[in-house]
């Protein structure tokens, strides 16, 4: 046993440095820049009793209200609205699904 054991001592030696090597850059790396608008305030989401809403400047935003409707789209992609009686889905220049809950 201690036979075996010396022999993969240089194995496991070498796979811990390889993993040390492998996240120092992470452990170093500057955090994700954060969200800003165009005027230099920061994106931030928005949430109250009548619903809650985000979005990224030029970029895809969703919102969802109070009274179970909600929506989501990318600008000049594809878009969804649903509320308690169904929802519709739509891919800018191809179809759109829509979906009519019973009741």
């Amino acid at each position: 046993m201690q036979a075996k054991l010396s022999k993969l001592t240089p194995i496991l030696f070498a796979g811990v440095a390889a993993a040390g090597i492998a996240a120092a850059p992470m452990a170093f790396a500057d955090p994700a820049p954060g969200c800003y608008n165009p005027d230099g305030t920061p994106c931030t989401p928005s949430a109250g009793p009548q619903g809650a809403g985000a979005e990224i400047p030029g970029g895809p935003g969703a919102q969802a209200g109070a009274d179970g409707h909600v929506s989501a789209g990318i600008p000049n992609g594809p878009w969804a609205v649903a509320g308690p009686g169904g929802g519709v889905a739509c891919i800018p220049g191809g179809p759109c699904r829509t979906i009519n809950l019973p009741g």
